[in-house]
């Protein structure tokens, strides 16, 4: 008979240690989906954030570059509309997910 050999782990991984110095650890530290949804999001928002307020100012220098040139006003416009839309989607995202967390852990109580 020949030997099988298992490559699973047999016991659940402890949760990290961040206070270990000179070692790396995981950043995304869970062992669950909503914890992963959770940490993902905000990293997202954690990115997101700043990079939404540079394309406002970004807007705003393209509306003042324009100066009164219609073509120019249209793609200032534009570029303004997209980013707020954006932000709503960046956003709204993390409402959603609090939202379809808590009705989850509210199921399951």
């Amino acid at each position: 008979m020949a030997p099988v050999f298992s490559f699973a782990q047999g016991e659940v991984p402890a949760p990290c240690d961040v206070t270990v110095p000179g070692k790396i650890t995981n950043p995304i530290c869970t062992n669950t989906i909503q914890g992963f949804i959770k940490t993902l999001l905000e990293g997202a928002l954690r990115v997101g954030i700043p990079l939404i307020a540079l394309a406002i100012i970004y807007c705003g220098f393209l509306f003042v570059e324009a100066r009164g040139n219609s073509e120019k006003l249209t793609k200032a416009k534009s570029a303004l509309l997209y980013t707020l839309i954006g932000a709503a989607i960046l956003l709204g995202s993390w409402a959603i997910a609090q939202l379809i967390s808590e009705t989850v852990i509210g199921l399951g109580a």
